[in-house]
């Protein structure tokens, strides 16, 4: 091999060599460089577990308190608005200026059990509230923001971000419709409307047998996690008693008025329910008897529904409360004029209802008390009185005009409501199976 050729050989191959160079010094370099990260993070991490180090961020931090802090208060019975602002460490000036913000407002006058109360405060120099919201109800909060001058708050009603939906529950009753009921996940306040609506034809203690049915479909309002906040009206409802289908639909018909009608397009709503307490026992009915406590043998006026204390008594027709008081032997007992013709009477309460006085008027299915044993009683229960025309009379025996019947035009709007009612009822059934 000459000479040229030979240099042109090294020529060729240099390339090469100098790519494995290269490859080779990438490596290397690579390697020095993770291990010495290695070292330093190594080396970082046995800093920060310095005991000492460790000593001195806590105590710097223990010392660092948040300029804003938020509290939140949930009412509890004969809470009022001085109250809690009287244990919030703030000036005189701002617990006024709070009391003065929230008496300009009619539907946060009165605090309810369990309502809840927002407050931020800014603690920086003299703490004041920055802002507080209080909850109206289920869906609902009032917020207030302190305004620039910071002279007064504004106010704003917040929706709460819920979802309706809605919602088919069906049971067995084995001892009471209430107790289902709610073992099945239905909310009081549903369970006392269902009754409300078959007070009228369905005495719950006589006419519901062990192992009658119900069906009802109504309206949840849940949050963002799923929960139900607060539930809505009733669609449609069925109490199967003794083999026989109470069917009721919700309608609106003239003028925006709701009612709930039966499959023929007949309300169900009388002048007076049959009983005004749901899931209680006919303890004594109307008719001569000996009184447990008295001893001599009298007239009975009335019915008796033994039940357990706090159990809601409801309202049986609307009307104007003429007595919410004390009535000697009668306990704390309630007495509300219906009409020209009815009246009734509730005795034996443990307590009233929230705004139960006389001059008020109520709503067919209101809650106006709760069951007790005060006055001459044995035990818990109510006294239940129908005065006709100032004669007392059996309530159980009581014949009361029939309801709305709807006809022409409105009746055939109910056919197509009622249709869709079924067709919605399908669509639930086939999801739950």
């Amino acid at each position: 091999m000459n000479k040229k050729n030979y240099k042109q050989l090294i020529r060729e191959y240099s390339y090469f060599v100098w790519l494995i160079f290269l490859v080779v010094a990438t490596i290397l370099s690579t390697y020095f460089y993770d291990i010495n990260k290695k070292n330093q993070i190594e080396y970082l991490y046995k800093s920060l577990n310095n005991i000492y180090l460790k000593n001195s961020l806590k105590k710097i931090t223990s010392e660092l308190k948040p300029r804003y802090i938020s509290r939140e208060h949930v009412v509890s019975e004969g809470d009022t608005y001085e109250s809690i602002i009287d244990s919030f460490k703030i000036s005189n000036n701002e617990k006024k200026l709070f009391l003065k913000t929230v008496s300009k407002k009619k539907n946060i006058k009165v605090l309810r059990p369990n309502q809840k109360l927002f407050f931020k405060i800014d603690k920086l120099n003299a703490p004041k509230i920055i802002n507080f919201s209080i909850e109206i109800d289920k869906k609902k909060n009032l917020f207030f923001k302190r305004s620039i001058n910071e002279e007064k708050f504004v106010s704003k009603i917040i929706e709460k971000n819920l979802k309706k939906i809605i919602t088919l529950k069906e049971g067995v009753i084995k001892n009471s419709l209430y107790n289902t009921a709610l073992k099945i996940g239905i909310k009081p306040n549903t369970i006392i409307e269902f009754a409300r609506l078959y007070g009228f034809q369905v005495d719950f203690q006589r006419d519901v047998w062990k192992n009658d049915t119900f069906q009802i479909i109504y309206e949840e309002f849940k949050n963002e996690e799923g929960k139900v906040i607060e539930t809505g009206n009733i669609i449609y409802a069925n109490l199967n008693v003794q083999n026989t289908d109470l069917k009721l639909y919700r309608f609106n018909f003239e003028n925006k008025k709701i009612d709930y009608f039966d499959e023929n397009g007949k309300s169900m709503k009388k002048t007076l329910m049959k009983t005004p307490i749901n899931g209680a026992r006919l303890s004594s009915s109307f008719g001569k008897r000996k009184h447990p406590i008295l001893g001599f043998t009298r007239l009975h006026a009335g019915t008796d529904f033994a039940a357990p204390k706090g159990t809601p008594i409801m309202a049986s027709g609307d009307g104007i409360v003429t007595r919410a008081k004390w009535c000697g032997g009668g306990g704390n007992c309630v007495k509300i004029k219906h009409n020209s013709s009815y009246q009734t009477v509730y005795a034996h309460m443990s307590k009233f209802g929230r705004g139960i006085k006389k001059g008020v008027r109520v709503k067919q299915g209101q809650i106006i008390g709760y069951v007790g044993s005060t006055g001459l009683s044995t035990g818990p229960h109510l006294h239940y009185e129908v005065i006709e025309n100032g004669r007392k009379v059996n309530s159980q025996k009581l014949k009361l005009p029939s309801g709305k019947v709807l006809k022409g035009n409105i009746r055939k709007k109910f056919e197509v409501n009622k249709i869709k009612i079924d067709v919605l009822k399908s669509e639930l059934i086939a999801k739950l199976n």
